[in-house]
C-alpha cells in the first residue's frame, strides 16, 4: 500500500488504557497503526513474486530496483540473477553479451556461469 493512496474505510477496535494513552500522543496514529499492520502482515515480495512477505520498505526498495532490472533464473546454476533493462553500454563487455544473449531469447546463464564449459555447449 502506498502511503499516498486514498483512504476511504474506517477501522475501529477496543484496546487497553495505556495503549490508548500511548496512541493519542502520536503525531500520526493512523499512520502508525498502518505501519504496524503492514509489519505484521507482511506485503506480497516482488522479488519472489508473492511467494514471500516483506515489509513495506523491503517492497518498496525492490519495485524501484526492478523498474531497473529483470530477473532470470540461470540455466546453468538456478539462481536468480538480474538483467539491467537499460544502460548496458556501460557495462564490461562479458556483461554485455549476458544481457545480450537473454534478450535474444538464448540460453539463459548467470555472470559466474557464462564462463563455465557448460554455458558454451548450448
Amino acid at each position: 500500500m502506498s502511503k499516498n493512496s486514498p483512504k476511504s474505510a474506517v477501522v475501529a477496535f477496543k484496546v487497553e488504557e495505556d495503549l490508548a494513552t500511548f496512541l493519542d500522543q502520536l503525531p500520526n496514529k493512523s499512520d502508525f497503526i498502518r505501519r504496524a499492520i503492514h509489519a505484521q502482515l507482511g506485503i506480497a515480495c516482488p522479488l519472489c513474486r508473492g511467494t514471500g512477505k516483506v515489509t513495506e520498505e523491503i517492497h518498496d526498495h525492490f519495485t524501484a530496483f526492478l523498474k531497473k532490472y529483470e530477473l532470470h533464473s540461470c540455466d546453468g546454476c538456478g539462481d536468480e540473477f538480474a538483467v539491467p533493462k537499460e544502460d548496458v553500454e556501460r557495462l564490461s563487455p562479458a556483461v554485455q553479451r549476458v544481457v545480450e544473449t537473454v534478450r535474444q531469447g538464448g540460453p539463459e546463464f548467470c555472470y559466474t556461469c557464462v564462463g563455465h564449459d557448460h554455458a558454451e555447449e548450448t
